[in-house]
């Protein structure tokens, strides 16, 4: 199959027929509980990094000592949390289910930085040390990214449901990323502290904190653009971890480009020439990945106005981010302040536009299910709206 752009949404399937019930047929009080359950496979994994975290305490404790690994980790939450912020609002337009964005995290920061600690000292045992240039510039990116692809492609398998998409692929890899480099910016700020005191932390924390806090989060994204890609056109598992290959090719070939700067290049100027034009060319990008899922969720929710469970306003409001604002507004001023209910009559319209699209790719056999549910609960929301 052809598609028009590489951001197409493909849909393969056979379209399945709306219901051209009155929307009114849908009372509030038959509204379905939203699904809860993901697959067991994260449930598992995410109790197994329990005690991986107990280790990677100890670790820390053991060679870093309390004091320092506390100025680490307060240091260290400075820059997570500036990339928290940045990826939620990435995340705005179909918001990721939030047990989801903190396995991300705890597999980033939990599991990956586990993976390299164990991978880096089998590899010092095995060979005696295959020198510092080569850690940092081959084997630590080659390491780490594959650890960290790990967890995306545990989401892909366990989470199925959720990952629709591209900006969902950056979403969970940026987290990833970023709870990889919290884990590794402890490290390094508690070092930092314990060489040299504030002055040479302070320097570290310039470099890590505020000139390169998405380094990681860049990296990462990347396979998980990857497997976004594969996610949207609907492709098995082993399909999509061929797919995702070349995108991790490309998380360690910057990986590397970044860790070789400081080694190989004077690392101010390459900043400057290079990776500050990659960093505006991510954020392009992903400007591009939003209008894309905007255009989603006008041609599904379309489909449903054309069966008259929406207007054609109500479309138009729900596919732009200036007409969710507007209508957030218009609800404020309704008796009792409506915001909430009319978020929620957003939310579950975009979730609902989701929904559609994997009934339509038939990855998801739970899809029709949740499209009545999701039918019914902004039924509800609208009544609740326009309610005297």
């Amino acid at each position: 199959m052809s598609y028009p752009s590489p951001l197409w949404q493909p849909g393969p399937g056979e379209p399945a027929r709306i219901s051209d019930a009155p929307p009114s047929a849908a009372p509030a009080a038959a509204v379905p509980a939203r699904p809860r359950r993901d697959g067991v496979l994260l449930w598992v994994v995410a109790a197994l990094l329990v005690p991986v975290l107990g280790l990677l305490v100890l670790y820390f404790l053991r060679f870093l000592g309390p004091a320092a690994s506390i100025v680490g980790m307060v240091l260290a939450v400075v820059p997570f949390v500036i990339v928290w912020f940045a990826v939620r609002l990435i995340d705005r337009w179909e918001p990721e289910p939030r047990r989801l964005l903190a396995f991300a995290v705890a597999w980033g920061a939990i599991a990956s930085v586990a993976i390299a600690l164990g991978v880096d000292a089998l590899l010092a045992f095995l060979t005696g040390g295959l020198g510092d240039v080569f850690s940092s510039v081959v084997q630590a990116p080659i390491v780490e990214e594959v650890a960290k692809g790990l967890g995306l492609l545990l989401l892909y398998v366990g989470a199925r449901r959720w990952f629709d998409g591209p900006v969902d692929g950056i979403v969970y890899g940026a987290l990833i990323g970023a709870g990889f480099a919290f884990t590794e910016n402890v490290q390094y700020f508690a070092v930092s502290f314990i060489e040299g005191g504030a002055v040479q932390v302070s320097g570290v924390f310039f470099l890590r904190a505020v000139l390169s806090p998405f380094a990681h989060v860049m990296f990462t994204s990347l396979t998980g653009f990857a497997f976004g890609l594969a996610a949207r056109r609907s492709l098995g598992t082993g399909a999509a971890f061929r797919y995702a290959l070349p995108g991790l090719a490309g998380a360690i070939v910057l990986h590397a480009l970044w860790n070789g700067s400081a080694t190989f290049f004077n690392f101010f100027e390459l900043y400057a020439t290079l990776q500050v034009p990659l960093f505006v060319l991510f954020v392009l990008g992903i400007l591009a990945l939003r209008r894309e899922e905007a255009r989603l969720t006008r041609a599904r929710l379309g489909e449903y106005a054309a069966a008259g469970w929406f207007t054609a306003q109500e479309v138009d409001m729900l596919a732009t981010g200036a007409g969710r604002r507007s209508s957030v507004a218009w609800a404020r001023g309704l008796p009792g302040d409506r915001s909430a209910v009319m978020k929620t009559f957003i939310r579950d319209a975009t979730a609902l536009a989701a929904a559609r699209q994997r009934a339509l790719s038939g990855r998801d056999a739970t899809a029709a299910g949740q499209e009545r549910a999701l039918l019914q609960r902004t039924t509800a929301a609208r009544a609740a709206l326009l309610a005297p």
